[in-house]
Formats: structure tokens, sequence, C-alpha cells
């Protein structure tokens, strides 16, 4: 599969000089970091809880085809339903036969990463079914020339208020507006016509829950509840691995997904959803389907890689990663973004697909410590990274200089001559400076940066002589 992230580094670096991306990102840093370090506060015991979670979604996985039977059996008996997926191409060509069955014409979309996985606006259209974005970033992505989202949960963080004006004033043809409200009621406006007028609702699912069959939706904003019950069909599309148990086990898993990912206690809109509309409802679909989404997902259960299928797709690790929050999310290349983009691209995409993800990190471990389910990414990622060595996808230099590295590691002698030697010759390299412009034996690490000088002796001529001084 060809993929943008065989391209990070360079989109790396065009992010890097992007001035206009740089100063939106500014703006944006630490938006969701303060707010959530405030609403973890309101659970006595938060990491008894983060612990809680993490074995619901253990219990899942260690028996995922059970859980997904159960789930099958009960929405069945709700009148929905159950169609499976390998694939995006597979999702695409369920939606179409769905459109085509119930003569679906315009179709409204609750924000959906499955659906961005797949690339689903575009078989619609080739479908002859107008999608329609209703979720207020996804649609000011779309009406930009159908741009992808750089983050899961705010999909446009990357743009400015200026830039939405801009792209309003010229999309919708009216006076262009400054304040955020303003925007939003034009928003309103526009959507509020493809409510009413759709004949098909899509939209993800945060959790699928066993033993009602139903679907759980966590949004912000009104469009969720507009999506799943004002058309007629409702077409749900996520991954195998959002089943859970219980509604129990969705209330404790919802005391940690909206803090971690936007800092609320609840979000505005919890949506748990049932079956088809009954005689003696108002509202609700007549059609629901669900669509649930292996592509790459099952490789994943049972292997070393199976904890990043804990994920409840909050956020968490990429407000809190300093590479993401330098680059922003488009420079991954793929649909997920930021540390778990770093891990989960690699593994549904190819290894090979995505060579420089897994070195997308400096494996601080903020990512693991914010983490609701106890992800342990940075070990993730170094798995990933050993597998790029054993199958040989890293380049042959890089390969030789990690296993001599490895071998003057061994010995303790000879790695204190080596570290002697490196930092008098790093000393010397700067000439006196605090930093080194340019390093000959390694171009790439002053390409974009200066290397800092040692400043003094190393570590081991350190402790020996305080150790004499005693």
């Amino acid at each position: 599969m060809e993929s943008r992230s065989h391209r990070f580094k360079a989109n790396a670096s065009a992010s890097l000089a992007n001035p206009v991306l740089q100063a939106n990102l500014k703006t944006a840093k630490g938006k969701f970091v303060d707010k959530r370090a405030i609403a973890i506060r309101e659970i006595d015991d938060f990491e008894g809880t983060r612990e809680a979670a993490k074995d619901i979604r253990n219990r899942v996985l260690e028996n995922l085809d059970l859980w997904l039977e159960k789930f099958e059996t009960t929405a069945h008996a709700r009148g929905a339903t159950v169609l499976w997926a390998k694939d995006g191409a597979e999702i695409c060509r369920h939606v179409a036969e769905i459109g085509r069955k119930h003569g679906v014409k315009k179709a409204v979309k609750s924000k959906s990463m499955l659906s961005e996985e797949a690339g689903l606006n575009l078989a619609l259209e080739a479908a002859g079914i107008q999608p329609v974005e209703t979720d207020l970033g996804e649609y000011i992505l779309q009406i930009n020339d159908n741009e992808p989202p750089s983050h899961i949960i705010a999909p446009v963080i990357h743009k400015s208020l200026d830039e939405v004006a801009d792209l309003f004033h010229a999309t919708h043809q009216t006076p262009r507006k400054t304040e955020i409200p303003a925007l939003t009621r034009e928003a309103r406006e526009v959507l509020r016509e493809h409510f009413l007028t759709a004949d098909m609702g899509i939209s993800g699912g945060n959790f699928l829950v066993a033993e009602t069959g139903s679907v759980a939706l966590v949004t912000n904003e009104g469009n969720g509840r507009m999506v799943t019950t004002l058309p007629r069909v409702h077409v749900v599309i996520t991954g195998i691995e959002k089943v859970i148990p219980t509604l129990e086990d969705l209330s404790l898993l919802m005391r940690l997904l909206p803090r971690s990912a936007t800092g609320q206690s609840i979000s505005n809109y919890v949506s748990v959803l049932t079956g088809v509309k009954r005689p003696d409802e108002q509202d609700g679909p007549e059609h629901l389907y669900y669509i649930l989404v292996d592509n790459g997902r099952a490789d994943v259960v049972g292997s070393e890689f199976q904890d990043m299928l804990r994920c409840i797709r909050c956020g968490a690790c990429m407000n809190h990663c300093p590479v993401y929050q330098t680059i922003g999310g488009h420079a991954y290349g793929w649909v997920y973004p930021g540390p778990m983009g770093s891990v989960l691209t690699p593994l549904y995409t190819g290894l090979e697909n995505a060579i420089d993800l897994p070195h997308a990190a400096t494996l601080c471990n903020q990512c693991g410590v914010v983490c609701p389910v106890k992800i342990p990414l940075p070990e993730l990622l170094r798995k990933l990274r050993e597998k790029q060595v054993d199958r040989k996808l890293r380049p042959l230099f890089e390969r030789i200089a990690l296993k001599a590295w490895a071998w003057v590691a061994g010995r303790p002698a000879l790695y204190g001559m080596g570290a002697r030697f490196a930092v008098r010759y790093l000393k010397w390299l700067a000439g006196g400076r605090a930093s080194i412009e340019i390093m000959g034996t390694a171009p790439e690490w002053t390409a974009g940066r200066n290397f800092p000088a040692p400043e003094g002796r190393t570590f081991r001529e350190l402790y020996a002589k305080r150790y004499n001084k005693k």
C-alpha cells in the first residue's frame, strides 16, 4: 500500500518551515493538556479507574470473537443488520449497496475515523450519493477541497480563525465573519437543510455494547443526534475492537474518555442507540446497519502489539506529544497522527509502508503516562523499530552502526575509551562554541538544527574524580 507515511521526513520538514501552521500550532498547544489535568482530579482513584478500564479492554480482546458474536446476536434481535468488512474497499461496497437498496441520494455523516480509513466520501460520490460532513471541523475540511483531518478529536486544530472565516466567505458567498458564534451559526444554517433532506446517516461508534446490541456515540455537537435519528437509514461503521461487554463497562470508560480527550467531566452529547425505530417512537431510523471492520485489526489480536487495540481514541497521547505539537497531524501521512498513529499506521498498512513513523517519537513516555487505558506506547514503538531492523527495512549503514554500538556497549572498558574520544572530538569540532553547526560523521543530525557541544568530561571521568576524592 502506497502511503504518505513514506514521506514523513519531507512532510515534517515542510511543516516546520510553514510559518502559518507553526503559528496555529503554537496557539493550540496545551489547549487540552491543562483541562485534562484539572478534570482527572475529579476522580477519587484515577489510577485505579485506569487499571479497571485496561482490564475491561483486555477481557474483550482475549475473547474478541465471542464478544463480537454476542453483539451480532443482540443487535439482530433489535432489528439491526450486522455486516463485516475486511478492508476499506469492502466498507465502500457495503455502503454503496445499502444506498442503492434504499434509493439514497444524500448521506449526512457524523465524524468517523473508519470512513477516513476507507476513503468513503469519494466512493459515495462515485455511487451517485452526495456525502455531507456535519461535524463542524470535518465540514470545514470537506469544503476545503476534502483536506484530511490533523487530529482525531479536533480535526481543524491546525487552522486559524481567519482561515476559516475566509473559507466560509468564499464557499457560502456570505459577508466575512470573524466571530466564532457567527461562524457556527452560519454552519448550522447551511447544515440544517442537509439534515432534513438526507436519506441516510453515517456515523462511527465509540463503543459497541454486547449485552444490548447498542452503539455508544460521544460528541460535543448536536450533529451526532441529527445524523442518527432523522434519516430513515443509519449506518454505523466501526472497528471490531470497539466492542465492550456491558453498559456498566461503558459507564466506567465514560469516566475516562471525555476527561482524557477534551478535559470535560462529560461530553455534551452521549447517545446509546439500540435497534430501529419502534411503532410507538417518533425518532430513529427505519433501517439500521452495523459495518464491523477488520482492516488490519485481526492480525494484531494475539500478537505482541495487542495492547494497541485497547485504544479508545481520546487523543491524549498526541495532545501531550512534543513531536506532534511541533509538526501537526498531516506530517504523519495517514488517518491517525501522533504516537498512536506511529504504532497503528505500520500495523494496519504494513511496516514497510511507514518506515519513519516508529522513529517519529522521542520515547519520553508522556503518551504512555496519560493514556487512559495504559497502552505502553514507547515500548510498542521500540518493538516496531526492532522489527524493522530484523526485516532489514532500515538502511544498511544504520544497521551496521547499531551492531557496532551494541558490540562496544557490551565491553565497558572499550565503551569508556570510546566515550572519552567522542567527547574530545565533539569539543574539538565545536571549536569553543556552544553548539556544532556541521557534523561531518552524522550530517543528518545537523541538517536542520545545531548539535549541543559537550560541556566537560564524561560521566565516568566525573564519577571517578569524585570517588577518588572520597
